[in-house]
């Protein structure tokens, strides 16, 4: 099942839980472009939800609104945060990025998405090479503290696409930031699964077409 590069926008087929934005504001369609956007990682002891995870280091510069077409929606069923979605709901977006920038696109993804209103928890954000540098930060207080903010699901969370603890979620970004082929071809499937409604993959199209026709 080859992945044409779309336009990039966000769409989603199936409505889901939103976060309601604040009064006054008119929250854009996300259109994720891939690009640096690091951000400072969360000090040790902060609440989870009083900062947003990201990469460690000065703050992007801010971004004025974009006007987009409104989300494509359908009657498809979601399932409910953090239970594994189907293939046949999840509406599928590609973002052609290189390897080395593939968290970067992520990273920026994650930003419009919650700029649109969804809820931080609803987003996870799996890596296929090296761990996220949120993850990394959060696994040096030990895993049963990372693993605890997995299972409060109220903020984004980072893995390892190989995890298996790692449940689904309405929306899942998938950087392909390295790895083998194969374990591209096992990452991929099994991130459709967790998707409840929206999967993005950040990557190269040349390569993630030709591992997954290779594994058709």
């Amino acid at each position: 099942m080859p992945l044409i590069p779309e336009e990039p926008q966000i769409h989603e087929s199936v409505p889901g839980p939103r976060a309601t934005p604040a009064a006054g504001r008119t929250a854009p369609t996300p259109r994720p472009v891939p690009g640096p956007g690091p951000r400072p990682a969360p000090p040790r002891g902060a609440p989870a939800s009083s900062v947003r995870p990201g990469k460690p280091g000065p703050a992007a510069p801010p971004r004025g609104p974009v006007a987009a077409p409104p989300a494509q929606r359908t009657n498809s069923p979601q399932p409910p945060a953090g239970e594994p979605g189907t293939a046949a709901g999840t509406q599928l977006q590609l973002i052609p990025a290189p390897a080395d920038g593939a968290v970067d696109a992520a990273d920026e993804a994650v930003d419009l998405l919650l700029d649109s209103g969804r809820a931080p928890g609803e987003i996870l954000v799996l890596t296929t090479g090296e761990t996220h540098p949120w993850a990394t930060h959060e696994l040096s207080f030990g895993e049963a503290s990372y693993w605890a903010q997995h299972d409060a699901a109220d903020d984004v969370f980072y893995a390892d696409a190989a995890a298996e603890r790692a449940t689904g979620r309405p929306v899942v970004v998938v950087a392909v930031n390295g790895g083998s082929d194969e374990v591209t071809a096992q990452a991929l499937p099994a991130a459709m699964a967790r998707a409840g409604a929206l999967l993005i993959v950040c990557g190269d199209p040349q390569r993630i077409n030709a591992v997954l026709g290779a594994n058709a």
